[in-house]
């Protein structure tokens, strides 16, 4: 163990994995900000919190299991020449489910009333919302994991790197819901951003990989643009209220 703590190659391999982790995960906290938030005001915390715990265990537990995990990607039948594989499958169901999700929340947003959203986020179940955030971090962690048995060689260094990442979404959830719940035009971007991530997904189960630094760029692009929307916009409005 002293040998990997005085290991300046484990400590660059534990590094770029966190970083790649938390990247990774940034379509995740998104998704976590958006189904809490159909939560009453009280239990978004704890919904956020347990769901993340839950994805954390997960995470680690796929970690020990990595030659099943490896062997998820082997085909099980062939359509047409076509190999298929429990990746593929999962990962073509999680794409839709996310495109899905995302979708009817637009919908929501687009063609529902303040009453029918108030209506949905009171009935909103809690242990569904739990469940949605685990399967969707069941997804999202095939990716992260294989990336992590690529870049670190030692599993003590994956789990520490799985485990702050986590602890960095959770700190980051909060603020991040809270942002996108104040700006209703961030929240449309957001629920776009998901609908883009369930696309790629479903184009990885068919083999078609979609590079995800086009992914981030065209998140930091859009997000930059609304930013200065934003920022427009509350200066206009520190401009407008001395005369008003």
């Amino acid at each position: 163990m002293m040998d990997l703590l005085t290991d300046p190659a484990v400590w660059a391999s534990f590094l770029t994995l966190t970083v790649l982790e938390i990247v990774l995960g940034v379509d995740n906290v998104i998704f976590i900000s958006i189904a809490a938030a159909r939560l009453p005001e009280a239990q978004r915390r704890r919904a956020r919190v347990l769901g993340l715990t839950g994805a954390l265990v997960l995470r680690i537990a796929l970690l020990l299991s990595i030659s099943w995990i490896i062997g998820l990607s082997a085909p099980i039948l062939q359509i047409r020449g076509f190999d298929v594989s429990w990746r593929d499958i999962l990962l073509i169901a999680g794409g839709l489910f996310l495109i899905y999700k995302a979708s009817t929340e637009i919908f929501e947003e687009v063609e529902g009333g303040v009453e029918s959203a108030e209506a949905t986020v009171v009935q909103a179940a809690f242990l569904s919302v739990i469940f949605q955030i685990m399967v969707l971090d069941l997804v999202f962690s095939l990716d992260s994991v294989i990336t992590a048995v690529g870049i670190a060689d030692h599993l003590e260094v994956m789990i520490a790197a799985v485990v702050l990442a986590i602890l960095v979404m959770m700190v980051a959830a909060a603020p991040i819901a809270h942002f996108v719940e104040a700006h209703p035009s961030t929240k449309m971007l957001a629920l776009a951003f998901l609908v883009m991530v369930g696309m790629a997904l479903v184009a990885d189960g068919f083999h078609v990989h979609v590079e995800r630094g086009f992914i981030y760029a065209a998140m930091v692009f859009a997000g930059a643009v609304e930013g200065l929307n934003l920022w427009r916009a509350a200066r206009r409005r520190r401009l407008a209220s001395p005369s008003a």
